[in-house]
């Protein structure tokens, strides 16, 4: 059960890899996906170690590596008695935005009514509020837009890919594009054009033409294995990886409780624990698989508001 909880928003600044294992299909290296939507997902594990190393590498004292126990677990068991739960616990990072190559005006956020009624309903969990309700496309050849200065669309059409669109501007997906631009993406000085943007590129797109975009538009690179000696090719070397693309934003649901050890003069209650993990807000963070040809980077931010406990009442969760 967590007693606390917020939102937790990640944006791509170069392409990532969160792998999922080898596949007999023709990609060798696919990318984490939900197994029933097929939207590329970064598991809870892998996003709670990456942000768990940010800490430890940011450790200065005994203090600090107390606080990372107690927040993310012992990192080693030595008995059964020294084993004790984390406090903090991560949902799965879901995609929110995905970025589609648009004819007119570079590339365009897209999200679909499903991706954004999901983000509604783990906004409750995080006692987030969302003001702003969800527009529906009327068929599956019209996306819509803000209503008034959208970027992408050209005499009521949209060319995503190599894909036409009719184009309905709405005063729902203003609304939407606004909130995201003030609450979500990252509000350091270098991100203000791509607040701006967002307000200007952002589509609801028909479920079905997202989940096509975010499963077949990702971006899928060949690599290969060089012999030192001969400085060729290894037999069987060439492979392809899949990579999220930069620009996308994803979030997940942090949910934290009372540490189970009673260490009150370092963590004392879920909102310090809380307090602790937002030292990572406004940072840089790097996710996933080959971090040293620069993948993974992304930029965090928390959401200002967070779940609050009922005075007398510990909220009742799946944390």
């Amino acid at each position: 059960m967590f007693k606390k909880a917020t939102l937790m928003f990640l944006y791509t600044e170069t392409s990532l890899h969160a792998g999922s294992g080898t596949s007999l299909g023709v990609v060798d290296l696919p990318i984490q996906r939900e197994k029933y939507t097929d939207f590329p997902v970064i598991q809870a594990s892998g996003l709670k170690g990456a942000v768990r190393e940010w800490f430890e590498f940011r450790s200065t004292d005994s203090a600090d590596r107390r606080k990372i126990e107690l927040a993310f677990g012992p990192d080693k068991i030595g008995s059964e008695e020294s084993g004790f739960a984390a406090a903090v616990s991560f949902t799965d990072a879901r995609i929110l935005l995905f970025p589609v190559r648009s004819l007119k005006g570079i590339f365009a956020y897209c999200t679909s009514p499903t991706a954004l009624e999901r983000f509604r309903r783990d906004a409750q969990i995080a006692g987030v509020s969302i003001d702003w309700t969800i527009p529906r496309p009327p068929d599956d050849r019209t996306v819509l837009g803000v209503r008034e200065g959208c970027d992408v669309a050209a005499d009521d059409q949209v060319l995503l890919e190599e894909y036409a669109f009719g184009f309905q501007g709405k005063e729902e997906v203003t609304s939407i594009a606004k909130w995201l631009s003030q609450e979500a993406f990252p509000d350091r000085g270098e991100y203000a054009f791509w607040r701006e943007k967002v307000k200007k590129s952002l589509l609801v797109l028909p479920d079905n033409a997202f989940r096509d975009f975010v499963k077949l538009s990702t971006e899928v690179q060949a690599r290969i294995k060089i012999d030192n000696d001969k400085r060729t090719v290894v037999k069987g070397g060439l492979f392809y990886e899949e990579a999220l693309l930069p620009d996308s934003l994803l979030y997940s649901v942090v949910l934290a409780h009372d540490p189970v050890k009673d260490d009150r003069a370092e963590l004392a209650d879920s909102p310090a624990v809380l307090a602790f993990l937002r030292g990572i807000d406004g940072q840089r963070l790097q996710l996933g698989g080959d971090a040293t040809i620069g993948r993974g980077i992304v930029s965090v931010r928390f959401h200002g508001q967070g779940k609050q406990p009922k005075p007398g009442k510990e909220e009742q969760g799946n944390g």
